[in-house]
């Protein structure tokens, strides 16, 4: 499984170097969007309707003040908008900062 070896915050960018070599850079507000909380993305209620989230899509000027490690599988950002609650995959982190880096090639 390919995993993040170190984190950087440089400017209003995350850093991550990854077990496989690669480095990537993603805007700490396109990572806060794409949070996978429930606070950010609501979450089903026992008869599968969904509920919460936030309409908020976008996030000019959060930045990541913080950030743990969970197990062996996952990171927990904390934003300076005080957002804390999502767990971002290794997978999931991947995927996003792959998708940006195409999106950034595209241009």
């Amino acid at each position: 499984m390919l995993a993040p070896t170190e984190l950087q915050v440089i400017g209003n960018e995350l850093a991550v170097r990854w077990s496989d070599g690669r480095e990537d850079f993603i805007r700490c507000e396109d990572l806060r969007a794409a949070s996978p909380s429930a606070e950010n993305i609501g979450e089903p209620d026992i008869f599968g309707r969904w509920r919460g989230g936030t309409a908020q899509k976008t996030f000019p000027g959060v930045t990541v003040t913080t950030w743990e490690f969970i197990g062996q599988y996952a990171v927990r950002f904390v934003f300076s908008d005080g957002h804390g609650s999502g767990l971002y995959s290794y997978a999931y982190l991947r995927q996003l900062v792959e998708a940006k880096a195409k999106g950034q090639a595209e241009k």
